[in-house]
C-alpha cells in the first residue's frame, strides 16, 4: 500500500482520526485524495480497536471542493470510464459513526464529504455552499440527494440554483450541522462526543445507525419493522445482558463490544 499523500490517519484511543492534508489548496479534493480518505475510513471501519471515525481538515478550511483542474478537459465518455464517484459510494457502506469537524470553507465536494458523515460540528465562521452551478455543472457525489433529505426540496433548490454561501448559523437552523463550537474548542468538543459514543455498546451503535439510515428510504411501517428486527437482534449480544444486569444491580456497565 502506498504512503498517503493527501491525508493523515492516526488512532487516538478508540477514535480513528483522518485529517485532510492539502492545506496549500484549501484541501481541494482530487481523485487520489478521495481514494485515500475512503481507504482510511475503511481500514478504521474494519479495525476492532476503533469505535468512531473523526474527519477534519488541516489549514484554513475543511475543503474548498473538488480540484477543478482535474476535470476541466473531461468528456462524458472520460467521466464514464473513470467513474470518479465509485469511491464516494463506498462511504455509505461504512458501519461505524463518522463525525466531521469543519471550519473555513466547506464547498462543493467538501460539503458532500461532510454531508456523508453522520454528525457535523462547525466553527462560527464556517461557510457552506454548492457553487457547481456557476461552473456549468452540479453536485455529483450525493449533494443534491443528501441536502434535500436534510432540508427539503425548496430550500435545497434555492441553495443549489444560486450557489450562495450558507453561514454556520443558518446551517444549524436548517439541521445541516449538529452544533456550532468556537474554533479553539472544536477539536476537544468533537473528541469528547466521539469518546462518549465509543463508550457505548458497539452493536447498539451499529444497529442504531443502520435503522436511522433506513428511515430515510422506507415507509414508516417498513422502517418500524426494520427497527424492531434490529432491537430483537441486540438481545443476542453480551452487552445487552451486561447493560440490563448492571441497571438492575445499580452499577455502571462494562461493555466488551460483543
Amino acid at each position: 500500500m502506498l504512503t498517503p499523500q493527501y491525508v493523515k490517519a492516526s488512532i487516538d484511543g478508540r477514535i480513528g482520526r483522518i485529517r485532510l492534508n492539502r492545506p496549500e489548496r484549501y484541501n481541494a479534493l482530487n481523485r487520489a485524495m478521495i481514494r485515500e480518505i475512503v481507504e482510511a475510513m475503511e481500514r478504521f471501519d474494519q479495525d476492532e480497536t476503533v469505535a468512531v471515525i473523526v474527519l477534519n481538515g488541516e489549514g484554513k478550511s475543511f475543503s474548498a471542493g473538488a480540484d477543478i483542474e482535474e476535470m476541466v478537459d473531461a468528456t462524458p465518455v472520460s467521466m464514464e470510464l473513470l467513474d470518479p464517484f465509485a469511491d464516494w459510494d463506498r462511504i455509505s457502506r461504512l458501519h461505524k459513526p463518522l463525525i466531521a469537524a469543519v471550519h473555513g470553507f466547506v464547498l462543493g465536494g467538501g460539503f458532500e464529504l461532510a454531508l456523508a458523515c453522520d454528525l457535523i460540528y462547525a466553527t462560527p465562521e464556517t461557510q457552506f455552499a454548492f457553487p457547481e452551478v456557476g461552473l456549468g455543472v452540479m453536485p455529483g457525489a450525493g449533494g443534491t440527494q443528501r441536502l434535500t433529505k436534510r432540508i427539503g426540496r425548496t430550500r435545497a433548490l434555492e441553495w443549489l440554483w444560486t450557489g450562495d454561501r450558507m453561514p454556520a448559523s443558518e446551517a444549524q437552523q436548517l439541521g445541516i450541522i449538529n452544533r456550532i463550537v468556537e474554533a479553539d474548542q472544536l477539536e476537544a468538543h468533537v473528541l469528547t462526543v466521539a469518546e462518549r459514543i465509543a463508550a457505548q455498546p458497539v452493536m447498539s451503535v451499529r444497529l442504531i445507525k443502520d435503522a436511522v439510515d433506513k428511515a430515510g428510504n422506507l415507509s414508516l411501517q417498513d422502517g418500524m419493522d426494520h427497527e424492531r428486527r434490529n432491537f430483537y437482534l441486540l438481545f443476542g449480544t453480551n452487552d445487552q445482558t451486561e447493560g440490563m444486569q448492571a441497571f438492575v444491580e445499580k452499577r455502571q456497565p462494562t461493555f466488551k463490544g460483543n
